[in-house]
């Protein structure tokens, strides 16, 4: 996907409102490129509405697209406020290849050189995910896990060629399994932590509209 047309628009997908809160305190369009947040709703069905909707417009038809928001860490050792760069996506419905995720991981690793970056396999889910689920889930190899990003790029790739990737940030993990988001320490460093990805988004994008060595 080339640049000849003008800029090419960065969508950037999350669930809920308190990802878009987050998001919105760094939200803005960077060298003229434009950004548009997204709030498309809990779960996939929701993700897959909101997304071939916004791509069906002429304004994003052929934006760039990044799933984020907060999601369940699988791994032993992981903590809230650790962020995932998904490799690839995958839900019932098959898996989604990322583009460029080392460009995200440097990015990200210099915006926030206090928190681990882990990256793999990012699979979805219908529901919350608890107990043996876990467990199911990272011996199947994902090290992550979230009710939209899988959605999200599934749409996004099927609605035409795009650049996609996913970014989240772990606000619940094995030894620290979450009950409520605005009432645990893990869910505030979460937030936190959300508030300042957005830059490393608006590198991801640019890299993408740079000539490949």
């Amino acid at each position: 996907m080339g640049a000849t047309q003008g800029p090419t628009p960065l969508l950037v997908a999350c669930a809920l409102g308190i990802e878009r809160l987050a998001l919105r305190a760094r939200e803005r369009s960077g060298e003229g490129v434009p950004v548009t947040v997204l709030r498309t709703g809990m779960g996939p069905k929701a993700a897959e509405r909101a997304v071939t909707r916004a791509l069906g417009g002429s304004a994003l038809r052929d934006a760039a697209v990044i799933a984020t928001g907060f999601c369940a860490g699988l791994a032993p050792g992981m903590h809230p406020g650790d962020l995932v760069v998904a490799e690839e996506t995958r839900d019932p419905h098959g898996a989604v290849r990322c583009e460029a995720t080392d460009v995200l991981v440097k990015q990200l690793v210099a915006a926030l050189p206090e928190r681990t970056v882990h990256t793999g396999p990012m699979t979805g889910s219908d529901h919350v995910v608890r107990g043996h689920e876990r467990a199911a889930l990272l011996a199947d190899g994902a090290i992550a896990v979230d009710m939209e990003s899988a959605a999200t790029l599934r749409t996004a790739v099927r609605s035409g060629p795009r650049p996609v990737a996913a970014v989240r940030v772990v606000v619940d993990a094995p030894e620290h399994e979450l009950v409520r988001i605005g009432t645990v320490r893990g869910g505030i460093s979460a937030f936190r932590v959300l508030r300042s990805v957005l830059p490393a988004f608006y590198e991801w994008h640019r890299s993408l509209l740079l000539p490949r060595r």
